[in-house]
């Protein structure tokens, strides 16, 4: 079977063509951060805000108007905990993780990356990407909130000041 009827697929359109441009407005309206790549929080806000799109466009259950309160409060709920997470350190906490230093003075710190499950070839790869071949050269590897690398070099390094908010191992195994 290729369609239930001619309706459904109307359906789709028109309420598809009303919640996009509803949830532009709305995300529009909330900023930047709302979407932005940082951490898993972000991203499960991200996923939440495709499921309910998906919902609203296949289930004949929801109406254009409780799909676009879906997304609105979805929204709204993931404004709130940031603009409290910002005012408020130990939600931050809770919300999103912290910057792992998982190479110092061209040391792995295994450790680190073991607690963070990170392989020693996704960070050689990640220093050869910064187009340099020698360990010795980088000062610091930083795995990153949204899971991508941080590559300092020792020319760039410092005082290191960048670093301060890097949680640190005291040891390298």
């Amino acid at each position: 079977m290729l369609f239930d009827s001619p309706q459904d697929l109307w359906r789709i359109l028109a309420i598809g063509v009303l919640t996009y441009g509803v949830l532009i407005a709305i995300l529009r309206v909330s900023g930047k951060r709302t979407l932005a790549k940082l951490n898993a929080f972000d991203f499960v806000v991200t996923v939440a805000l495709g499921s309910t799109l998906a919902t609203i466009l296949l289930s004949t259950d929801v109406t254009l108007s409780e799909g676009a309160s879906a997304l609105a409060l979805l929204v709204a709920l993931q404004f709130v905990a940031t603009w409290l997470s910002v005012r408020w350190k130990p939600l931050r906490s809770m919300l999103k993780s912290a910057p792992t230093l998982v190479l110092r003075q061209g040391v792995l710190l295994t450790g680190a990356m073991r607690r963070q499950r990170v392989t020693d070839n996704e960070v050689y790869q990640a220093i050869r990407q910064q187009g340099i071949g020698d360990l010795s050269a980088v000062a610091a590897v930083v795995l990153e909130t949204d899971g991508t690398f941080s590559v300092i070099s020792d020319q760039q390094a410092g005082s290191g000041s960048a670093l301060r908010d890097v949680q640190r191992s005291t040891r390298s195994s």
